[in-house]
């Protein structure tokens, strides 16, 4: 049967409307040349804390994401540039329209198998990790995946280690004596000299795990920081959280900045190559570039850096402990 047919004429055709004032969209978007550049140092249901260094003095700023960024999310330790209403008086907003270019960032998945990673804080160059001695217990395995997150982030790593007053820090020193990891052992109420001495001039991130006294210290290096400080629950042997998010402290005298971050009791890795691991061993790195087969996790058993040790270029202690790193990804239980 023939297919029927229609004519139409311009009063068939429906023409939509135009908005009056309405402009063309377009992918050009504004320079901002204007724009004033700021640190994040806290981050709160979508208002973001900046503080602006210039020549009319310091001032903080509290602003908002502009639409203009899209996804992109801003943390704690961002460098960005704001415009809009950059005063700093009471009631003001400003606007967040550009994030600079990050030296690190510091990640992590909520467990080893979300395709997900968050960014925790950005343009910091030294991970402090906080392991109380007793009270809760250390957990090693802990330790072993931040010192892992620390390696792919490119931040040099630091233990810290409380409650020395509680019991020896000896054991666990020995745990990670192979790795070379600076470290300094404090007491509650002792002195904090060292541990000052290895946070001037740099950008520390403090990560632990809730109840090791992470609070206390920032507390006691900067005196009007007042975090709240937590107790150890009797039944679980498991702190509480009381840093809800992360927050950028400067130290006295300008001498460095400290970022205090949420206690956590676990830290994915499901975002991190084995290959950025290695490369923080260079003893090792160069094996694994020689000798070991395409794509091998070190973990396999022709892995090169065996016949790489036996030929006496790195110890054995090294190589085992990065295995221990390694296998930390696989989500073993502790």
């Amino acid at each position: 049967m023939a297919r029927r047919t229609r004519d139409y004429d311009e009063d068939d055709v429906r023409i939509r409307p135009g908005r009056r004032g309405s402009r063309p969209r377009t992918r050009i978007r504004p320079a901002h040349e204007d724009a004033v550049t700021a640190l994040v140092t806290a981050v709160d249901r979508g208002r973001y804390r900046c503080l602006v260094q210039d020549a009319s003095g310091e001032r903080e700023i509290t602003a908002m994401r502009a639409r203009e960024l899209g996804r992109k999310s801003v943390v704690v330790g961002d460098r960005v540039a704001l415009v809009g209403d950059v005063t700093g008086k009471p009631d003001t907003l400003a606007r967040i329209v550009r994030i600079e270019p990050r030296t690190s960032t510091l990640r992590r998945t909520a467990d080893d198998t979300d395709p997900f990673e968050r960014v925790i804080v950005a343009n910091a160059d030294q991970l402090a990790i906080v392991a109380a001695l007793a009270d809760p217990e250390p957990r090693p395995r802990l330790i072993d995946r931040q010192l892992v997150a620390a390696y792919d982030a490119g931040m040099d790593p630091l233990l810290v280690l409380t409650k020395a007053d509680l019991t020896s820090p000896a054991s666990l020193l020995e745990i990670y004596d192979a790795l070379g990891v600076p470290f300094v052992v404090t007491e509650r109420g002792g002195e904090l000299g060292e541990l000052r001495d290895l946070l001037a001039g740099r950008v520390t991130v403090l990560v632990g795990h809730s109840g090791v006294g992470k609070s206390t210290l920032v507390n006691a290096l900067v005196p009007d920081a007042d975090r709240a400080v937590s107790h150890v629950n009797a039944v679980t042997g498991r702190g509480r959280h009381t840093s809800s998010s992360a927050l950028a402290l400067e130290l006295p005298g300008g001498d460095g900045w400290i970022i205090d971050t949420p206690g956590v009791r676990s830290f994915g890795l499901a975002h991190v190559k084995p290959e950025n691991v290695v490369d923080a061993f260079e003893d090792l790195a160069e094996g694994a570039a020689e000798r070991c087969p395409p794509q091998c996790d070190h973990l396999q058993a022709d892995c090169g850096l065996d016949s790489w040790v036996a030929d006496g270029h790195a110890g054995q202690a090294r190589l085992d402990s990065l295995r221990r790193l390694l296998r930390s990804r696989e989500g073993e239980p502790e």
